[in-house]
């Protein structure tokens, strides 16, 4: 076994009325990666994401899950590796409390019941939700809700998180918060997670590769300063730069002030305006 968890080489997916939703599409995920599917409405990032999942399988072409074709395994056997949560909680939540939610997955595979709750705590206490394990799902809000989805695959021993639009619908600190907890999960626990997501501002704080999806085709790959080079290529795609270097682009191209780069997070900014504004003198002393 290599350290790539999921290898994609697919040649085409059709819908049923022949419309192209994926074509030519290459790309690994490595072993603990945190990897985004960027890409506007409609470039299938979804679609991408059920592939990956095995649950479209009438596809052209190879996805390989720790160098097995997906589709030799039988559907348990990828889900006790590979988890999806849905877009919105509400299609994948079903059970009247958040503990009997969670254990639905671990009790189908098979698990004893002491077992269950072991597993249950656990997931509940890496998505910062242990305290809500008696509650009623309808009393949750829109981001507990995802947290609750996340806690049922990582219940089952999911490896490989899939996760479609984890911050929409989400206020700004919802989303942060739901990045900081993709990205513990992935730091502290060895979680390969693969989020779709068309918000480009989040994505360079914590995301380690990006894949750019239009039209079904990946256009570009790369790390997120790989990918935010210029506001042209990105608006081809139907995409913007980041808020903060979209600033700095203006400042450069409209403004003339001699940026050399495009940062991306707020420490890259600072560093390069004071680079650029701080006179020799007073960078020695820095």
């Amino acid at each position: 076994m290599t350290d790539i968890r999921l290898s994609i080489s697919l040649h085409r997916f059709c819908y049923p009325d022949g419309t192209t939703a994926l074509a030519d599409i290459q790309l690994d995920v490595a072993r603990g990666e945190f990897t985004g599917i960027l890409g506007a409405n409609g470039s299938g990032k979804t679609t991408l994401l059920k592939v990956m999942d095995g649950l479209i399988r009438d596809y052209s072409g190879k996805v390989l899950l720790d160098d097995v074709d997906i589709l030799k395994l039988k559907p348990r056997e990828i889900y006790r590796k590979v988890g999806l949560v849905f877009q919105n909680p509400d299609d994948q939540l079903f059970a009247h409390t958040v503990f009997e939610d969670v254990a639905f997955g671990p009790r189908n595979m098979g698990f004893q019941e002491e077992e269950v709750r072991q597993r249950v705590e656990i997931a509940l206490l890496q998505v910062e939700m242990a305290e809500a394990a008696g509650k009623n799902i309808h009393n949750l809000s829109y981001g507990q809700k995802k947290r609750v989805c996340i806690a049922g695959l990582l219940a089952m021993g999911h490896e490989i998180l899939l996760l479609d639009e984890p911050t929409a619908g989400l206020d700004p600190v919802g989303e942060l918060r739901m990045m900081e907890l993709l990205a513990a999960l992935n730091r502290d626990h060895g979680v390969t997670i693969i989020m779709a997501t068309h918000s480009v501002d989040l994505v360079p704080l914590f995301l380690h590769r990006l894949h750019v999806l239009d039209h079904g085709r990946v256009v570009l790959s790369g790390t997120p300063e790989e990918v935010f080079t210029t506001p042209e290529g990105l608006a081809a795609v139907r995409l913007r730069l980041p808020h903060l270097a979209e600033l700095f682009h203006l400042a450069r191209c409209e403004d003339k002030l001699p940026f050399s780069g495009l940062p991306l997070t707020i420490g890259h900014a600072r560093r390069e305006l004071l680079d650029t504004f701080t006179c020799p003198e007073q960078r020695e002393l820095r």
